[in-house]
């Protein structure tokens, strides 16, 4: 059964400001749907202007924590899910501090006293999404803040540690430190791709940390960004699973497995050098609400029956249950019980 803290989860919180948006707003700064970048100077009025002119939600986000909320809401146990992330001191850290204790998550922040609240600007347009991340606060986390005893007994008490590829922006020593000691314990490390700016540019950071993945996802742009990156020369998907599955390891406790999603398209699965695909469950299109958050539900459906030690197929059907009752609500959010059987 899982217990208390059995998941611990490290990111980049962001306050998601999710609105709907149209055509011109997205060229106007210069977005494209289905992205996640990070805001650069001409991006910065978006915020205000999402906030002050469209019909906003406010929602705790951040790809890591989004998982980790989604995997608490799965479990229904309460504390079996702790967080680490830096945010502000100001309304918006508020804002999300008690959004995160309502979830049920034992969230640890590091409060930083000179920059903001990190905020996501999420555009949707007829149910499609861009994320424009402006990480503030979250850029400034420090392994120090791990390193204090009531933070690393958080780490020690984890069975199955969960980061987002995104956190490698912020603080690769923070990963670094929470893999060797998964591999020293026999823990399981489980990674995210999630971007294919991650794994553009900060390959060498990824790279670092990838011989401790034991499960990493990713959806079908990231991995086939991964494999041009790597001068691969392939564009299939499984074949890109299989390959990632079978790169090199620190450790032999656990053998890696590849997930990668597809949108509508079945789930690939990679792991023992075999390949196995997996339907989704396909939502008639006017049901679709807003794809914000699905593959972060996924995971987190995926997590909530892995520290169940479930099998792969349980794990899949759960993260696959997850994204589709999120795809039907505005932003990572969730109806108040999940009626997975």
């Amino acid at each position: 059964m899982a217990s208390e803290g059995i998941l611990l989860g490290m990111g980049n919180p962001l306050l998601d400001i999710s609105a709907v948006v149209d055509d011109e707003f997205l060229q106007k700064y210069n977005i494209k749907l289905n992205d996640a970048i990070l805001a650069e100077e001409h991006h910065l009025p978006m915020y205000d202007e999402l906030a002050s002119k469209h019909n906003v939600d406010y929602i705790a986000g951040g790809a890591t924590q989004n998982s980790i909320r989604v995997a608490q809401w799965m479990l229904q146990i309460p504390g079996a899910t702790s967080y680490m992330g830096c945010i502000g001191k100001d309304k918006f850290g508020g804002e999300m501090k008690k959004n995160v204790k309502e979830a049920g998550v034992n969230a640890h922040y590091y409060e930083d006293e000179t920059a903001p609240t990190g905020t996501c600007a999420v555009c949707v347009v007829g149910g499609e999404r861009s994320l424009i991340a402006n990480l503030s606060a979250a850029n400034c986390y420090k392994s120090d803040h791990l390193k204090r005893p009531e933070n690393w007994k958080l780490v020690e008490k984890a069975q199955y540690i969960y980061i987002a590829g995104f956190f490698l922006t912020v603080s690769p020593e923070s990963i670094l430190l929470v893999a060797e000691h998964a591999a020293a314990n026999y823990k399981v490390f489980l990674m995210n791709l999630s971007a294919p700016f991650i794994c553009e540019f900060f390959r060498d950071a990824q790279d670092k940390v990838f011989p401790y993945v034991d499960y990493i996802f990713g959806n079908e742009t990231e991995a086939r960004t991964f494999s041009r990156v790597r001068g691969w020369e392939t564009d299939n998907v499984e074949e890109i699973a299989l390959k990632i599955s079978a790169l090199p390891k620190a450790s032999g406790t656990h053998k890696r497995i590849t997930v990668i999603t597809q949108g509508s398209d079945p789930v690939v699965v990679a792991e023992d050098g075999k390949v196995r695909l997996f339907p989704v469950i396909l939502l008639p299109k006017e049901k679709l609400v807003d794809t914000n958050g699905a593959g972060d539900a996924f995971v987190g459906g995926f997590l909530s029956q892995l520290v169940k030690e479930k099998s792969i197929n349980d794990c899949i059907r759960a993260g696959c249950y997850a994204a589709n009752a999120i795809i039907q609500r505005s932003g990572c959010t969730y109806p108040e019980k999940p009626d997975f059987k």
